[in-house]
């Protein structure tokens, strides 16, 4: 891979969820690829009415390596509403060159913001879409939420062939869908990705088993994006991209992230929070214990820098 050229063009090796991720930089291409992803991100584009976050009293700097944080929500529809299965926190610490990966069960239940009322957190964008449920997210974890990700599931598929198919090594042996994932290092095509990132119930940790699967092909597709091969496929991945994702990153945003935290995805932790299940009005939720949910906020304010002497009750 050659060095930085600054009289030549930066793309960023976009492949689908490392715009999630990693954001990252390639090197030096021509100006077709370049063009085709500014193209790709273009229609990715879609900015959403939000005052800025009372969390965050100044908006992200990205040009001055400002921590920063996304949301990936999984939708099983390419609508504007829906209920989210895949809720995953992404926060980015150029500082200590780290990203952490925090899944949130959608079962979870916590205040609806705007609603006024508790229900599972999966439910705030089927009542309110990506404002609502950035708005209920941040509530939860006492911290701003700065961009977020919509990638449509089912198209989740094509992202994952685009990239010639991902490698993960399954702890659990099962068959979803129609579909076996024996124990070890597997190889799966896009149609075997998504059943292997939904099943849940086969699974003795449930929906905790699930996110570990879903953070797995996350990675997964990162690191089969970021190889040169890649560049050969670019206009089956940037189609990928453009037709499943949705996000308020703009292509200018993206490159800033590409010049000051491209090698943050090379330390990248995985998180979880943890509660206990329980039946209200005939109705499952997952409740997230108090010391737990104050562990995860401390946690997360440390990455994003801010201050982790107050927490929320």
């Amino acid at each position: 891979m050659r060095s930085k050229d600054k009289k030549g063009k930066k793309w960023l090796k976009v492949t689908g969820i490392i715009l999630l991720v990693l954001l990252i930089g390639a090197g030096t291409y021509g100006f077709t690829v370049y063009n085709s992803l500014k193209k790709t991100v273009e229609t990715m584009h879609e900015p959403i009415e939000r005052k800025q976050s009372e969390k965050r009293p100044e908006p992200v700097q990205l040009v001055k390596k400002d921590p920063f944080s996304v949301l990936l929500l999984g939708i099983d529809s390419k609508g504007d509403k829906g209920r989210t299965d895949t809720i995953i926190v992404l926060t980015v610490n150029p500082n200590t060159n780290s990203a952490k990966l925090l899944s949130i069960p959608r079962d979870t239940r916590t205040e609806i913001v705007g609603k006024g009322f508790d229900d599972k957190i999966n439910h705030a964008h089927a009542f309110g879409g990506v404002e609502m449920a950035m708005d209920t997210v941040e509530n939860f974890l006492d911290i701003p939420i700065d961009y977020y990700m919509k990638v449509n599931m089912e198209g989740f598929k094509d992202i994952v062939d685009a990239v010639g198919g991902v490698t993960v090594t399954n702890n659990l042996e099962f068959t979803q869908d129609k579909v076996h994932f024996p124990v070890g290092q597997i190889t799966l095509t896009g149609e075997e990705a998504l059943p292997y990132v939904r099943m849940r119930k086969q699974d003795p940790n449930g929906d905790f088993g699930r996110n570990t699967r879903q953070r797995q092909v996350i990675q997964a597709v990162i690191k089969e994006g970021a190889s040169l091969s890649s560049l050969t496929n670019f206009p089956e991945i940037f189609n990928a991209i453009g037709t499943n994702i949705k996000t308020n990153l703009t292509f200018d945003q993206m490159v800033d992230i590409q010049k000051n935290y491209k090698t943050v995805g090379n330390n990248v932790d995985q998180m979880e929070i943890k509660g206990k299940g329980t039946k209200i009005d005939g109705i499952y939720y997952l409740q997230i214990p108090q010391d737990e949910k104050l562990r995860v906020q401390t946690e997360l304010k440390a990455q994003l820098e801010l201050d982790t002497t107050t927490a929320q009750n």
